[in-house]
C-alpha cells in the first residue's frame, strides 16, 4: 500500500488543497512514513523519523528505511532534508539517488544510531548526497 501524506492525515489539513498549509507548510505525523522514490521511479524506502536540530528548529534528516523484508533486515540511513523533494503530484518524496548506490550510503542498524552530531559522520552524509554541510 502506498503511505503518503494525504491518507495519514487525520484532521483535514489537505482536504481541500486551494486553502489548506500544504505543501509550503505540511504536519510532521502525515509525513512519518511516506514513500521516497528516486527519479528513475524506484521505490527508495519510507521516512521513519525526523531528526530537527533543536537550536535552529529545522529538520535536520529523515531517517530512510530501505530493505529487508516485512521491517526485518531494514538498514537506515539519515538523509539530509535538503537532499529530499517533495512530489505533489505522487504524494511523495523523491531522492536523487539510484537505487543501487544506497548500498554505498552511510548507514546504520536501527539499534546502533550514529552520533548525528558529530561534525565528522555529518559531513560524510552532506558529501555522499551532494548537499551542503554548515557547522553554524
Amino acid at each position: 500500500m502506498t503511505t503518503n501524506y494525504v491518507n495519514r492525515d487525520n484532521f483535514g489539513m489537505y482536504a481541500n488543497s486551494a486553502s489548506g498549509p500544504g505543501p509550503a507548510l505540511m504536519g510532521a505525523d502525515t509525513l512519518l512514513g511516506n514513500d521516497v522514490y528516486n527519479k528513475d521511479g524506484d521505490d527508495l524506502g519510507d521516512i521513519k523519523e525526523f531528526m530537527i536540530d533543536m537550536p535552529s528548529g529545522k529538520i535536520a534528516y529523515a531517517v530512510l528505511s530501505f530493505g529487508g523484508v516485512l521491517g526485518m533486515g531494514d538498514k537506515l540511513f539519515a538523509v539530509p532534508w535538503a537532499a529530499l523533494s517533495l512530489d505533489t503530484a505522487n504524494k511523495r518524496f523523491t531522492l536523487n539517488v539510484m537505487k543501487n548506490a544506497l548500498s554505498d550510503a552511510p548507514g546504520f542498524d536501527k539499534d546502533k544510531w550514529p552520533s548525528m552530531s558529530d561534525r565528522t559522520w555529518a559531513s560524510g552524509v552532506h558529501r555522499f548526497y551532494g548537499t551542503p554541510y554548515s557547522t553554524n
